[in-house]
């Protein structure tokens, strides 16, 4: 019978794994403290969420929230949790980005609007440009044919003006 901590754990992890909107599970046996905290502080400066919590309690909440794939080959050894809110390729892109030069790290699976991700997939995830860089992209192709227009009209402006004086 579990006992009240566990059912009280699993209700947690529950509630955060419905809010998520991904999850990338990682290995995280062999990094050091330092290196631990250096990942959980680029996980809290992006909005996501890192934690470690045991694999069996996890497994049940996945269940709990209606998650149907199945995760039991991936919630096994050391495993860590990457949960994002906001920003979906956050997790993948900095997990990615943290275990690149690392013999032990690694990124297990991940789960995107409640469907299984598998190793590839993150991959794929993680290589894309972030929200920040998306939207300063779509504000330069926007930007462009604005300030094309402004120079235009500046120009028109001006001959207009060189016209009048010459006159």
């Amino acid at each position: 019978m579990a006992n009240q901590k566990k059912i009280d754990a699993v209700k947690v992890l529950r509630e955060k794994i419905e809010k998520a909107k991904s999850i990338v599970f990682v290995d995280y046996q062999g990094i050091t403290v330092n290196e631990d905290t250096d990942l959980r502080k680029k996980m809290k400066e992006s909005g996501t969420e890192y934690l470690v919590a045991k694999n069996k309690l996890v497994e049940i909440a996945l269940k709990e929230a209606g998650i149907e794939d199945d995760f039991k080959d991936v919630l096994k050894g050391t495993s860590s949790f990457a949960i994002a809110y906001d920003d979906v390729v956050a997790p993948a892109k900095i997990a990615y980005e943290f275990g690149k030069g690392k013999e032990f790290f690694k990124i297990k699976a991940g789960l995107l609007d409640g469907k299984r991700m598998e190793l590839n997939d993150v991959m794929t995830l993680a290589k894309l440009p972030s929200r920040d860089e998306l939207l300063a992209k779509l504000l330069f192709v926007i930007k462009g044919p604005i300030s094309k227009l402004g120079y235009a009209l500046n120009a028109l402006k001006t001959k207009k003006e060189e016209e009048e004086v010459a006159e």
